[in-house]
């Protein structure tokens, strides 16, 4: 376990799946943690209360992500929230999860891919855009992308062109911060179960198939993807940056042995 005491994290997407896993892993080494939310207040209250539950420090705060205002809102939600708790506004961690998908070249409508991109990508760019001025030197951002991004899913192209974006976003943005000792990385996931993967999770022989796709015979857990960013957001990975860290367990790597 890392040591994260006296950092201050912002989780987005931090209610559900692997940004709740994040959320308890962040706090579980002492972070106090901001776990945003776009909708689900019951969901976000809940991750609040385990984290709490298991000694950790925890608040949610809310804002619909894609939409105008949308980082001016959440940023006010933030500080109103910190100066209450702290007596000051910084922060030492951001992680960009959220994200919402979006489908093929022939489903998708215009609306759906502006949305998805602006989830995606335009919030991740204008959170860190934010946060600069309060991101103390040292901090740490971390992006989740996907395995997407080296995987062709035509069903999930215009959700794997934000990914692919995210990558380039991280890597370039590595180099900027560089001179405040800020590191950014990008964590790039496969197959997870979450409440938007749950249909695939459901059929045992896609789940086979997916387990059967990895060097290590299984699917992902969303802690597994946690425990790498508890890493990344600490002093231990103060060395690396711009990278993009493949998250599958060895995801066609190559022929599998007979």
């Amino acid at each position: 376990m890392t040591n994260l005491d006296g950092k201050i994290a912002l989780v987005t997407g931090g209610s559900k799946g692997i940004g709740r896993a994040i959320a308890a892993r962040l706090a579980r080494d002492g972070a106090l943690v901001a776990v945003h939310y776009g909708h689900d207040e019951t969901a976000a209250k809940e991750t609040v209360a385990s984290i709490e539950r298991a000694g950790g420090r925890a608040f949610a705060v809310s804002a619909a992500l894609g939409v105008d205002g949308d980082v001016a809102k959440l940023f006010t939600a933030l500080e109103a929230e910190l100066r209450e708790r702290t007596g000051d506004f910084h922060l030492d961690i951001v992680v960009n999860n959220a994200a919402t998908g979006a489908g093929s070249i022939s489903a998708t409508t215009p609306e759906e891919f502006d949305k998805v991109f602006a989830v995606n990508v335009k919030a991740p760019f204008f959170i860190v855009q934010k946060a600069l001025s309060v991101l103390r030197d040292g901090g740490r951002v971390v992006n989740i992308s996907s395995a997407d991004t080296r995987i062709a899913l035509p069903f999930e192209l215009a959700y794997s062109m934000t990914k692919g974006a995210l990558d380039v976003f991280g890597r370039s943005l590595a180099q900027e911060l560089g001179g405040r000792a800020i590191t950014v990385n990008t964590v790039a996931p496969g197959p997870t179960p979450t409440e938007r993967t749950a249909h695939l999770f459901a059929d045992e022989r896609i789940r086979a198939g997916m387990a059967g796709a990895s060097a290590l015979g299984r699917t992902a857990e969303p802690e597994d993807v946690a425990d790498i960013v508890g890493f990344l957001a600490s002093d231990d990975a103060r060395w690396v940056t711009g990278q993009v860290i493949d998250a599958t367990g060895g995801m066609f790597l190559g022929p599998q042995a007979g």
